[in-house]
């Protein structure tokens, strides 16, 4: 795990959050939603099967607390959660937090629509709350 490198895509939406003992978290810059990402520091990790058995216990332990804290940073009904991969192949799981009245309800949120990046303050105090978390 000592190689470990996120993507350099994610920098692009998202911002770091935390370290966790398997994953790197970042905090996705769209006010419209809670969204956590988790990546695991993994070299050359692209599918679930690329962990090893106790890799994917910590990973699904990991996202149940991305979802504990999804819930604290925003107002959530539903926590959408997957690994698609489709734009950046690198293993991620993306824990977003979701509202009946949120814009995009049903329908998902990957690709849809422009960002609605944080003000520097929230921001900020959206990164405290994870780093405490």
């Amino acid at each position: 795990m000592t190689d470990f490198r996120p993507d350099p895509a994610f920098d692009a939406g998202s911002v770091p959050a935390a370290e966790w003992p398997l994953c790197h978290v970042r905090l996705q810059d769209d006010a419209r939603f809670p969204w956590l990402i988790l990546i695991p520091r993994v070299e050359g990790a692209v599918e679930l099967e690329n962990l090893g058995v106790g890799q994917r216990a910590m990973l699904m332990a990991e996202t149940v607390r991305a979802g504990a804290l999804a819930r604290r940073l925003g107002e959530v009904e539903k926590l959408n959660v997957g690994a698609i991969g489709n734009v950046t192949a690198q293993l991620h799981v993306h824990v977003v937090g979701r509202r009946r009245d949120d814009a995009l309800w049903p329908d998902p949120v990957w690709g849809r629509g422009p960002a609605v990046p944080y003000e520097d303050d929230e921001r900020m105090r959206l990164l405290g709350v994870i780093a405490g978390g």
